[in-house]
């Protein structure tokens, strides 16, 4: 009989880290390829071969190339060695919302959100730094960006500081904007699903590189739409040259073939061009054009006008019917000549066989998706009459992309999320129409001047609870979710294996417990989630079991003791209790079961967990 055997997390168990792209990509190329491979390398002249010549290893090639471009390349598929930690006493109906506001370096945060999330997410939206020169940009450090990240907002090594503006004299101007954008988009459409849509704003300054950037990363065959958004209605005085009054909201989709995009509603002076002069039963309509373009042969006939006048297709067009059609339209009452009889025959278009809305088109303006102004007295309201942050967007804005992708269901995005506009147009959007879309923020915890809110991050934290108090005041019978979970990142909860050749001894038994001091049983579970994919606003149950605290995540898909002490005796109880909830619970999957290792007094404990949880079913320890 073999000996059961409960299999060991450590620090650098691949399943232990954020999700290796690197590996997963020359997996996928194995498996599509693998004559490639010898002996676990690739073979880039057979590759080449196989894909019918079309590898282009030209040093001279179409695309935008910059400085570090190849080491944003790698950043992006380096794992990340940091956790998030769970915040419940900054959080809003923590033990029920499934809305997430995370506070870190956005760069990292994504990469740790690639197992739980790859291809989840509907939308993404960004507002990122324009790179005007006052900005900052992201200040990634290759070798260790966790480390880099806690020493930047002075959670270690000092009091932290201000990050460096990106000035126009830095000679790496676009350079820099480049490289922090580069990794962050990579990762980001990793999370969309196949039907997903990402917005990003961004001004005249880095809309050519920023459109060419996402070409390369999403394909430029995924390009949906440059929406030009009137940010300012009023000219601005003090322009240097020109007022500048749009911004450019660039849109890609993870799959054009899969893409859908809801209609808009026809504003007034749309629904104006419906009238009905002719009291016709099936009410209003508007006149269009007979012509069309398009080569027609059977479209090449005559028309005799009620008056007796003739037309014909204008020069170089054709009907777009044929002459049967033609008849048919007449006998329908659905060709009009004017009121007098003596224009030119058009098609009556009725507005109550049309679609709801209309297609929506590239310009968006100040009355249809907002604006500055409107943006900053937005959130002076919620703030009771002062602004703590300087360039929030309207939450109009984020509603005609909500509207845009339909669903009411939908994860959405916002890595660059600053005050958090992005959440409180989902609040708003749930509430019009008992929608149940569910946001996820990242906002870097940049210091500001405020005592009252030290950080953005404070800020968005601020706002998304007073957006909840400012919809709860307005409808108290609204059910939806208006909480959300904070989380907050950090260096792992997990030691790393790093010893001092010259005392092993000492490092070894150092090393018995491999979970840092300084963190809770709740830190060291979101690790756990974060680590096996599971989603981080899944259902966490607990229970006590022979004394021990025991949790299920998921019903039943996970179960996790973080005791720091199970002696022999206390074995065979917490196993029998744990079995019984399993069978309660009844989940459909394979569950998994993780224990604290350095919990066990020797290995008969140990051995004797394992094996009664094995002959039940439960095979999964670790």
């Amino acid at each position: 009989m073999n000996k059961p055997t409960m299999q060991k997390i450590n620090a650098g168990d691949p399943e232990t880290q954020s999700q290796n792209l690197t590996a997963e990509n020359i997996q996928r190329l194995a498996e599509l390829f693998p004559e490639a491979f010898t002996e676990g390398k690739i073979d880039f002249d057979v590759l080449k071969q196989l894909l019918g010549g079309q590898l282009d290893d030209r040093e001279e090639k179409y695309g935008l190339n910059w400085h570090g471009k190849r080491k944003a390349r790698q950043l992006a598929l380096t794992p990340s060695t940091g956790t998030l930690r769970p915040c419940p006493e900054e959080s809003v109906d923590w033990d029920t919302t499934q809305n997430l506001m995370i506070e870190g370096d956005n760069l990292e945060v994504l990469k740790l959100l690639q197992k739980s999330y790859a291809g989840k997410v509907k939308l993404i939206y960004i507002d990122p730094p324009y790179n005007t020169g006052s900005e900052f940009v992201y200040p990634d450090d290759f070798k260790d960006n966790i480390r880099n990240y806690l020493e930047l907002t002075g959670q270690a090594g000092g009091g932290g500081g201000r990050f460096a503006a990106n000035t126009d004299t830095s000679g790496r101007f676009h350079t820099n904007w480049l490289n922090m954008m580069y990794p962050r988009l990579k990762l980001a459409r990793n999370l969309l699903r196949e039907d997903g849509v990402i917005f990003v704003s961004i001004d005249d300054g880095e809309i050519n590189n920023l459109r060419t950037l996402l070409n390369e990363v999403f394909g430029e065959e995924n390009f949906v739409a440059n929406f030009l958004w009137q940010k300012r209605y009023v000219s601005n005085a003090t322009a240097k040259y020109v007022s500048d009054m749009h911004d450019h909201i660039i849109c890609f989709s993870r799959e054009i073939n899969h893409l859908k995009l809801g209609l808009v509603e026809r504003t007034e002076e749309q629904l104006k061009d419906y009238k009905n002069p002719d009291c016709d039963p099936r009410g209003p309509w508007r006149a269009q054009d007979l012509s069309a373009s398009k080569p027609y042969q059977a479209g090449l006939f005559r028309i005799t006008g009620p008056t007796g006048q003739l037309f014909s297709p204008p020069p170089g067009r054709y009907w777009r019917c044929n002459e049967a059609t033609f008849r048919e339209w007449i006998e329908d009452n659905r060709i009009t000549f004017g009121r007098e009889g003596t224009g030119r025959p058009m098609l009556k278009a009725f507005l109550s066989e049309t679609q709801e809305g209309i297609r929506p088109n590239t310009w968006w303006d100040h009355k249809f998706a907002g604006h500055n102004k409107e943006a900053t007295l937005e959130v002076k309201a919620l703030f009771g009459g002062e602004s703590p942050f300087d360039t929030p967007k309207p939450t109009k804005l984020i509603r005609r992309m909500l509207d845009l992708i339909e669903d009411k269901d939908a994860l959405i995005l916002d890595f660059f999320c600053g005050s958090g506009t992005t959440a409180h147009a989902v609040y708003q959007a749930n509430h019009q129409d008992s929608g149940n879309r569910h946001f996820i923020l990242i906002q870097l915890p940049e210091k500001t001047d405020r005592s009252d809110y030290p950080t953005i991050a404070d800020i968005t934290k601020a706002r998304l609870r007073l957006a909840t108090n400012e919809i709860n005041a307005t409808s108290s019978l609204f059910a939806g979710d208006l909480g959300f979970r904070v989380l907050k990142l950090d260096s792992s909860n997990i030691l790393p294996w790093d010893p001092d050749r010259e005392q092993l001894d000492q490092a070894l038994l150092e090393s018995v417990e491999h979970l840092k001091s300084d963190r809770s049983d709740e830190d060291v579970l979101f690790e756990v989630l974060l680590k096996l994919g599971l989603e981080l606003t899944v259902p966490v149950e607990q229970r006590a079991i022979a004394g021990k605290t025991v949790y299920t995540i998921g019903a039943g898909a996970l179960y996790v003791c973080l005791d720091r002490s199970i002696a022999v005796a206390e074995a065979e109880p917490v196993a029998l209790g744990l079995v019984a909830w399993h069978k309660e619970l009844a989940p459909a999957g394979e569950s998994q079961v993780v224990f604290r290792d350095s919990a066990f007094i020797n290995d008969v404990a140990k051995t004797n967990l394992t094996a009664i949880l094995q002959q039940h079913g439960l095979t999964n320890v670790r």
